[in-house]
């Protein structure tokens, strides 16, 4: 995309009051806005629409937040960031497992709204702006990544991820046999300027542990190191 192209963000936003507050503010900081009202709208105008990033209200009628980034991620990983009122530690748990990148409850302030947006937009060209930037594939016992073909491996098959979880995993195995702390994973993947909690991280995890482990409920390659953080570990 063009640096100095207008991003587009789409709010999925059922709310008038809500969708008046975020028009205005996001048109202010100069992003283009389309909006749907539900979430079945959302799903019709996506490729239309072909937003930079998409706002997702969790409570839509007809078709559910969570439903709707579910459908999202599997034609595309354009950046979602979730948006509710419940801000339960189930509902983030689960926003982020059907692949959400960020999560902000309400009631919240557009300028805290913006910066997630803006630093969830950075993140999104990570591959380009070079977290991934090696050209030469990476194996550690039965897992190979390469990051040129954004190709990952694992005991011969080949495994789709999502663009963080592919991130996550490159960093890891990078740095395979070291103890990775979890600040330094969030700021390796996330950014520096995440605003989110270890939550994240650790739902990717479990997500990277389930299409890598042969047994993820007893992980013998992605390791918890209680207290500091995780390790890929190396095959003796």
């Amino acid at each position: 995309m063009n640096a100095n192209a207008t991003q587009t963000v789409m709010v999925v936003e059922d709310e008038e009051a809500f969708i008046d507050a975020l028009v205005v503010g996001l048109q202010r900081e100069g992003f283009g806005v389309e909006v749907a009202r539900d979430g079945a709208e959302a799903l019709s105008n996506f490729d239309r629409v072909n937003p930079d990033i998409v706002l997702l209200d969790v409570m839509l009628p007809k078709v559910s937040g969570t439903d709707v980034c579910r459908e999202i991620r599997k034609k595309s990983q354009v950046p979602i960031i979730m948006v509710s009122a419940k801000g339960t530690e189930i509902d983030t748990v689960v926003g982020l497992e059907v692949g959400a990148d960020d999560y902000i409850v309400t009631p919240y302030r557009i300028r805290e709204l913006v910066a997630r947006v803006r630093a969830a937009l950075r993140r999104s060209g990570v591959v380009e702006s070079g977290v991934v930037d090696s050209g030469t594939s990476i194996n550690v016992g039965e897992v190979a990544i390469d990051p040129e073909q954004h190709v990952v491996t694992v005991r011969g098959q080949v495994t789709k991820l999502p663009l963080k979880e592919f991130e996550l995993l490159y960093v890891l195995i990078a740095n395979a046999g070291r103890v990775m702390t979890r600040d330094t994973l969030i700021d390796r993947v996330w950014g520096s300027d995440y605003y989110g909690d270890t939550k994240t991280l650790d739902v990717h995890i479990k997500r990277l542990r389930s299409k890598v482990e042969s047994d993820p409920g007893n992980p013998t390659a992605i390791l918890t190191i209680r207290g500091l953080g995780y390790k890929f570990e190396r095959p003796v």
